[in-house]
C-alpha cells in the first residue's frame, strides 16, 4: 500500500479562490474585507509568516494593514493598538503575532481583542464557543486540518476513531474538540501518556502535532490509517520535517500529508476564511 497524499497547497489554492469570489461580492456590497497584523520585534521567523499572511490578504482582495513595532514596545502600548483596532470599522479581523517579546503578556493580549475580531482563533470566548458548539472563530491550523479530512470524504466521522498526540491550546485541544464536533472518537494524547503506538495503532485518524522529529512512525499507524502531520521541524540534516516519519509511513497509511506543503498552506488559508466569516456577519448586523 502506498498512501494517498492529501495535497495542502492544491486545496488552499481552491479555497482562497472560493474567499477572493466571497470577497469581490461581499466588496461590490460596500464591505471590504480587512486584516490587521501587527508585529512586535524582529523575530525572523515572524516576520517571513507576517509577510506571508499581508501578501495572501491582498492576493484575495482584503484590506490588509501591517503594523510593524520596536521590541522595546509597552504592554500598554500594545493594548491601546489593539483597542484602536478593535474600534475600527475598517477592519474585521485582528491578528497580533506571536511570540511576542518576553515583558508583554501574551494571553492578555490575546483576550484584548475582541472576539468579534479574533480571526486567530485564540480568545478564551473562541475556545468556550468551540467547546459547547457555538458560533465562534476557530483556531487556523486544527481548522485546516478538519478541511483536508472533508477533502477525502471524511465529513461525518462517524464510527471513527482519532488519536490527536498534543495537547496545546493552539492545535491539540481545539483539534480534539473539531473532530468531536465531527462526531469522531477521540484519543488525546501527550508527553504524559504511557504507551503511545498502543494507542495510535487503533486509531482510523493520527493527527500529530507535538514538534517533535518521528514521534510517529510506521510500526505506530494501523494499515490504511489517515495520517495528518502538524508538525514543523528540522531533521540532523537541517532538512524540513514534520513529526511522522513520512518515508515509513507513507508505505502504510491510506491517506497522509506531506511536509511541506500539506498542513501549512491551510494555516493562512484558515485565517482568511476566519476574516471573510467576520467581514460577512458585519455587514449581515448592519
Amino acid at each position: 500500500m502506498t498512501a494517498q497524499i492529501i495535497d495542502g497547497k492544491a486545496l488552499s489554492a481552491q479555497l482562497r479562490t472560493e474567499v477572493a469570489q466571497r470577497a469581490a461580492t461581499l466588496t461590490a456590497q460596500g464591505t471590504k474585507p480587512g486584516l490587521a497584523v501587527v508585529l512586535v520585534g524582529d523575530n525572523q521567523a515572524s516576520q517571513v509568516y507576517v509577510r506571508n499572511k499581508v501578501k495572501a490578504c491582498e492576493d484575495v482582495g482584503f484590506h490588509s494593514v501591517l503594523e510593524k513595532y520596536d521590541a522595546s514596545m509597552t504592554e500598554a502600548e500594545l493594548l491601546a493598538r489593539v483597542d484602536a483596532l478593535n474600534n475600527d470599522p475598517s477592519i474585521h479581523g485582528i491578528l497580533v503575532q506571536l511570540p511576542l517579546p518576553k515583558h508583554i503578556d501574551d494571553h492578555k493580549v490575546i483576550e484584548a481583542i475582541s472576539p468579534l475580531k479574533d480571526v486567530d482563533g485564540f480568545h478564551v470566548a473562541s475556545a468556550g464557543a468551540l467547546m459547547v458548539g457555538e458560533v465562534g472563530f476557530k483556531a487556523c491550523t486544527p481548522y485546516g486540518c478538519m478541511k483536508m479530512l472533508e477533502s477525502i470524504g471524511m465529513k461525518d466521522l462517524r464510527g471513527k476513531h482519532a488519536v490527536v498526540i498534543g495537547r496545546s491550546n493552539i492545535v491539540g485541544k481545539p483539534m480534539a474538540m473539531m473532530l468531536l464536533a465531527a462526531n469522531a472518537t477521540v484519543t488525546i494524547t501527550h508527553s504524559g501518556t504511557a504507551d503511545l503506538a498502543a494507542m495510535t495503532r487503533q486509531a482510523d485518524i493520527v493527527v500529530a502535532a507535538v514538534g517533535k522529529v518521528n514521534v510517529l512512525t510506521a510500526d505506530m499507524i494501523k494499515p490504511g490509517a489517515v495520517v495528518i502531520d502538524v508538525g514543523m521541524n528540522r531533521n540532523t540534516e537541517g532538512k524540513l520535517c514534520g513529526d511522522v516519519d513520512y518515508d515509513g509511513c507513507k508505505d502504510v497509511a491510506g491517506y497522509i500529508t506531506p511536509v511541506p506543503g500539506g498542513v501549512g498552506p491551510m494555516t493562512i488559508t484558515m485565517l482568511l476564511v476566519n476574516t471573510m466569516e467576520a467581514a460577512e456577519r458585519t455587514a449581515a448586523a448592519r
